[in-house]
């Protein structure tokens, strides 16, 4: 069982509906908002927002409440241009629900408060004086005086003769199979992109035109990647790189002459690897022996058994 006690406060004190203090879509939030600015004398200019600010009623809460006391008719705004051009945004609050109507026209008898900050001079236009002789129209046409003491275009470089030369190579079909072989090299070279094959395949066309093999130009590429664990991010462009100058031809086996690097090279493959050799015969791709010798096939390719099998020689 519950109790009340009651006594009328004697002064400062403000009447409200019980339908707007137990309304059933108001929160308590839009209520003690409603109530705050109600009790304010009449005259005062506290915003919404700053009402909420003294109650306490936080950011995301005093939008709900301010939503729903305008779902419900009891808030109303509305922006004006007033004098200097500035925009004022005008509120009323009412402690019974309004319709738009009824409350355009008690806004339209409301003063607007104009800040007390004065209007930007940019505002007020003075008075416009005219430019200094006749008016005349921009030239058209005609050639300047001289020429001008520098060139002052931005013209592109010209390209480089290295760099053109693939665009006029022609490409064999054995370049085309080459450059489609190289991602099974290595698995750095798996992502290269469908776009660059015909670029790739002339520069390809330019070594096997120089009389390099198909095997020299593997190996080539072969010792141009990382060997440290390096992720290649770009394998087009690095092959790009790799082919790009054609080395002259060593001999008679097609392998080409790496010119002393003014920076340090690649490391070796470390261990066994380093020992190994391409097999210059017919294979689906590229295949590893260790030579005996000088020999530049593999025994599958001689034609005689191996006496140890290794997985990294030839089957």
């Amino acid at each position: 069982m519950i109790y009340r006690h009651h006594i009328a406060p004697p002064r400062a004190f403000t009447q409200f509906s019980h339908e707007l203090i137990r309304h059933p879509r108001l929160s308590s939030d839009a209520v003690r908002l409603l109530t705050w600015q109600l009790s304010l004398p009449e005259g005062a200019r506290e915003s919404l927002s700053r009402t909420a600010e003294r109650a306490r009623i936080g950011a995301c809460a005093f939008t709900r409440a301010k939503r729903q006391l305008k779902e419900e008719g009891f808030v109303h705004e509305r922006r004006v241009q007033g004098p200097g051009g500035h925009w004022i945004t005008q509120q009323l609050v009412s402690n019974v629900p309004l319709s738009a109507a009824e409350a355009a026209k008690l806004l339209g008898r409301m003063p607007v408060h104009v800040p007390g900050t004065p209007a930007s001079p940019q505002l007020a236009p003075g008075a416009r004086v005219p430019a200094v002789g006749a008016p005349t129209p921009p030239p058209t046409d005609g050639h300047p005086e001289k020429d001008p003491g520098g060139n002052t275009s931005h013209r592109p470089a010209e390209p480089d003769a290295a760099v053109t030369a693939p665009e006029t190579a022609e490409v064999t079909e054995a370049a085309r199979a080459l450059v489609a072989a190289l991602p099974r090299l290595s698995p750095d070279l798996r992502r290269v992109p469908l776009g660059m094959h015909d670029e790739l395949a002339r520069l390809v066309s330019r070594w096997l035109a120089a009389g390099h093999t198909p095997a020299a130009v593997r190996t080539h590429v072969l010792r141009g990647l990382p060997d440290d664990g390096t992720p290649v991010h770009r394998p087009g462009g690095l092959l790009r790189y790799l082919l790009r100058e054609v080395p002259p031809v060593s001999g008679t086996d097609g392998t080409a002459v790496t010119p002393a690097p003014d920076r340090p090279g690649p490391v070796r493959p470390p261990g066994r690897l380093a020992a190994l050799r391409e097999c210059e015969g017919d294979h689906v791709q590229a295949t590893l022996f260790r030579p005996a010798g000088d020999e530049t096939l593999c025994r599958r390719c001689l034609g005689s058994p191996a006496p140890v099998r290794d997985p990294a020689l030839c089957p």
